[in-house]
């Protein structure tokens, strides 16, 4: 690293909290390195008590971009200049991009979400999916989802401050997609187990698992499972939750969330430095497996 740090070196970051745990920064200075690109990207600790300041220091030191996550995803938006057409849908934004002073926020959870399970070897298109969550990543995968051709999409939420905008996120997908989308309480576990049963995969896509979480499920015992139902999670630390080793007891194929993780990282390297990640090498060096 400090043999490229140089006076024109280009600064990205990522804010959230917690997020020391991450595994963005070895990513993408790696990615940096393989490629020559003259960027460096460092985590922040940052709350939602601190990302107005934040966001107009990035501005005043005119930082490249930054990714974005929890608790911020669903907030930022208020402190930039614009929007992309995915991430006004989505009421979220993981990914900012500074262009002269003008910061635009970008989605790219949903698009790395159907990449790895693309390369994976999981085919969901003209399938049916059940996903729980309604924040923001979750909102993303299941409008990607429904875009890219998932037949139906059983989505499970508490009844939170997302809930609502659930609610919307199942008549956009409805009134503008081909997909078939429901929204149910997550309390509802008979619901829940009957969705899961008809399903052809099944998604966490929220924080449950990894800290403060860590060793809990929203499935409450193995019969929701079944040998052939794939069971993907969107957290990748722990690479193996609580939800995906109950799975793999089950005789479930299962995927973390590294592989989401790293194409939609890909898809915001693309967004800033105009290059393409180097997937191949990054699986190797991330260890990722299927």
């Amino acid at each position: 690293m400090a043999e490229r740090i140089t006076g024109h070196t280009e600064l990205i970051g990522l804010i959230a909290t917690p997020i020391r745990h991450s595994s963005s920064p070895a990513m993408h200075n790696e990615a940096f390195a393989k490629l020559g690109l003259d960027y460096a990207y460092l985590a922040f600790e940052v709350g939602n008590e601190e990302l107005e300041d934040t966001i107009k220091g990035f501005r005043a030191m005119n930082v490249r971009g930054c990714n974005v996550s929890m608790p911020n995803k669903t907030v930022v938006h208020k402190y930039l200049d614009g929007l992309s057409p995915a991430a006004e849908m989505c009421g979220a934004v993981n990914t900012i991009v500074n262009e002269n002073g003008v910061l635009t926020g970008h989605i790219t959870d949903g698009i790395g979400y159907m990449a790895a399970l693309k390369d994976a070897g999981i085919d969901v298109i003209g399938k049916k999916m059940t996903l729980v969550g309604a924040g923001g990543a979750a909102t993303a995968i299941a409008i990607q989802a429904a875009l890219d051709g998932v037949a139906e999409i059983s989505i499970f939420n508490v009844k939170d401050k997302f809930f609502e905008r659930a609610e919307q996120t199942v008549r956009d997908i409805n009134e503008k997609t081909n997909c078939k989308a429901q929204l149910f309480d997550l309390a509802d576990l008979d619901t829940l187990k009957a969705e899961i049963a008809t399903s052809y995969l099944f998604t966490n896509g929220t924080g449950m698992g990894m800290k403060p979480f860590e060793g809990q499920t929203y499935i409450p015992d193995k019969s929701f499972l079944r040998p052939d139902l794939i069971v993907s999670d969107v957290v990748y630390s722990p690479r193996e939750t609580a939800l995906l080793k109950m799975a793999k007891e089950v005789g479930c194929k299962t995927i973390n969330g590294l592989g989401m993780m790293l194409f939609q990282g890909a898809a915001a390297f693309k967004l800033w430095t105009g290059e393409e990640m180097p997937i191949e090498h990054m699986k190797k060096t991330l260890g990722i497996e299927y």
